[in-house]
């Protein structure tokens, strides 16, 4: 647990170094925070063009997600509200709405292309699925070593042009710097090797990446809403889920399922996102203003996501779940089981030698 949180702490530290998308400007020179940018549209969201709606009105942007406002990540959120209200001294504001109370992630996502006034979390799993399918690669299982790595990635030209892509495709990154956790699996049996989870009906969101990642390592991955996974594991719909402790205990499958197995299978940075039509009805400063609170918000979330960590481990064992951490020799397992996934990038669109070319833009 302890090296949990020291790698948490770690990365929060990094990412106050870090842009929203990679550090580096996009190629049609997007809005630039304090310390960083967004990935820019082919449109010139950040150009000096008057925004479509007078300075003097009131922007209200709505920003669905699917977490409690009791995790880190709701509580980052509300923060954000409050430093865009404040900082635009009342111009600008957030409407938040969690636990998926304003739709599924590919409810809202559809939203956005079509010009909504809608901010979500999402990451490259989706982003895969929207028009960039290299962004997938980072949500594969055991794709990051370590935190380093994923700051390295985020840091890179490589990210900046994927940002980039999205952004053309319809979707704009605003902060990439949040961290959401390490994905661990939470199972209604004990699960240690491989071999344990191999059939097993383990939820994943719905997207490709993140489905064919469990099914590579021998699991039926069953896409499923957040907000229902509670309920099937209750009833034996599912065998088990897999996601951040925050996340897990928010969602109180504490109660329902009562075995976690610490694989840290994904080095979960997340993403805030928003329609690049709608973004492009904004001025140049409030287009900068949402950057440099969301990021601002980043570094909160990040400080609560390293110090709740292991409050959120003590507390599933309180629950009565028994929480199992990997030798290094059954880490090794896990990756070698995970390799065929790797081997799929025909199946996902992936450029030839991506993963070599994400391999080199971490520096190995």
């Amino acid at each position: 647990m302890k090296k949990k949180l020291a790698l948490l702490l770690s990365a929060a530290l990094c990412l106050s170094l870090l842009a929203s998308c990679g550090g580096k400007p996009a190629s049609s020179g997007g809005a630039t925070s304090s310390g960083g940018t967004y990935g820019g549209t082919s449109s010139g969201a950040a150009s000096s063009t008057p925004a479509t709606a007078p300075s003097g009105d009131t922007v209200t942007i709505q920003i669905g997600f699917e977490n409690t406002l009791e995790e880190p990540i709701g509580q980052a959120v509300q923060k954000w509200a409050e430093l865009l209200e404040e900082q635009s001294g009342g111009a600008m504001k957030l409407e938040l709405f969690a636990n998926s109370a304003l739709g599924s992630k590919s409810e809202l996502i559809d939203q956005m292309v079509m010009g909504e006034n809608i901010i979500t979390i999402a990451d490259g799993a989706f982003y895969a699925d929207y028009g960039v399918p290299d962004m997938g690669i980072m949500y594969g299982p055991f794709f990051f070593e370590t935190w380093d790595d994923v700051w390295a990635l985020l840091d890179s030209d490589w990210y900046a042009e994927k940002c980039q892509e999205l952004a053309d495709k319809g979707l704009t990154i605003l902060a990439s710097n949040w961290v959401y956790g390490e994905r661990e699996l939470m199972t209604k049996t004990k699960v240690v090797t491989p071999a344990d989870v191999a059939g097993q009906k383990i939820r994943l969101a719905n997207s490709q990446i993140y489905v064919e990642g469990f099914n590579a390592l021998g699991a039926t991955a069953v896409p499923m809403a957040l907000g229902d996974v509670y309920t099937a594991l209750q009833n034996g719909t599912l065998d088990g889920v897999e996601n951040p402790l925050s996340t897990l205990y928010g969602q109180s499958f504490q109660e329902v399922t009562k075995y976690i197995l610490m694989t840290g299978h994904i080095k979960n940075f997340t993403t805030w996102c928003i329609g690049t039509s709608y973004l492009n009805t904004l001025t140049a400063d409030q287009q900068a203003l949402l950057v440099k609170t969301g990021e601002e918000a980043g570094l909160y979330n990040n400080e609560l996501q390293a110090a709740a960590n292991d409050d959120y481990a003590q507390k599933m064992i309180d629950a009565g779940v028994e929480i199992t951490e990997l030798t290094e020799e059954q880490i090794a397992e896990w990756k070698a089981a995970a390799q065929s996934f790797y081997e799929m990038g025909s199946t996902f669109g992936w450029s030839d030698g991506l993963y070599q070319t994400t391999q080199a833009a971490m520096g190995k």
